[in-house]
């Protein structure tokens, strides 16, 4: 559930670096996903002239998710959300400010002070963060909706590299804990499902695949299973190795 709206897919997929409008459709089908991010700034939602977004992934069915993925300060960001309010009506929205070109790590300081402003004007933010549990709860503080730590640099596909900051932060928050940014493969997925993660977005694993509609497939299967496996309750690690037949009445 996020801003009190019922999912039945956990898998977020984005909607970029496909190599056509057609391609995307298709693998997002695939990945059963119910909400797909949208870059305002990037994807065409408005020029008629040009192939539409909406023509090939019905709104009406899909969940658009705006983002603000190629912003760099607050004040870009907000003017974005607000151009998407605007076009669309859309008030779920996913909050991205980014502190350079190179690394496309998130602005904290610029991404908190969104959150802040966005909330008071009645937007529900999803917000793309760093792993940090003491930001985490202070987004949380401000009014965000849902919290989005990356698990690696944005499309660098090194998948999970802080299980411990994740673990952490979904102890001390009820909201959506979703894992966004640097999955590489299906098993990224799961682990993340498996460390109690709510969700997790992906788009450049499964768009610059080899067979992104064969990966689709894929993550929509690991994020189920991950989930699965969560809930089930894995066994106690220990150091030792124990058999796994009873130990009395041997012959």
């Amino acid at each position: 559930m996020i801003a009190k709206k019922n999912f039945n897919s956990r898998l977020i997929v984005g909607t970029g670096k496909y190599k056509s409008m057609t391609e995307c459709a298709k693998a997002i089908k695939l990945s059963a996903a119910e909400i797909v991010t949208v870059a305002v700034r990037r994807v065409n939602i408005t020029d008629k002239k040009k192939p539409l977004l909406m023509d090939y992934i019905d709104p009406r069915k899909i969940t658009y998710l705006p983002n603000t993925a190629g912003c760099f300060n607050s004040k870009e960001a907000l003017r974005t959300l607000r151009l998407a309010r605007e076009i669309g009506g859309w008030k779920l929205v996913k909050l991205e400010v980014l502190g350079d070109k190179k690394n496309l790590f998130p602005e904290m300081i610029e991404t908190l002070k969104s959150t802040e402003i966005l909330s008071k004007e009645g937007f529900k933010v999803m917000v793309y963060c760093n792993d940090d549990p003491l930001m985490a709860k202070r987004l949380e503080n401000v009014g965000a909706c849902a919290i989005m730590p990356l698990a690696a640099p944005i499309g660098s596909g090194l998948g999970i590299l802080n299980k411990v900051n994740l673990k952490i932060i979904r102890k001390q928050t009820k909201l959506p804990l979703i894992v966004d940014a640097g999955l590489g493969q299906a098993s990224d997925a799961s682990i993340a499902m498996e460390l109690g993660c709510d969700g997790v977005l992906v788009n450049t694993a499964i768009a610059k695949a080899k067979n992104p509609f064969g990966m689709a497939l894929a993550f929509k299967n690991a994020v189920i299973a991950g989930r699965q496996s969560y809930l089930s309750g894995r066994i106690e690690k220990l150091l030792m190795g124990k058999p796994s037949s009873p130990t009395e009445g041997i012959i």
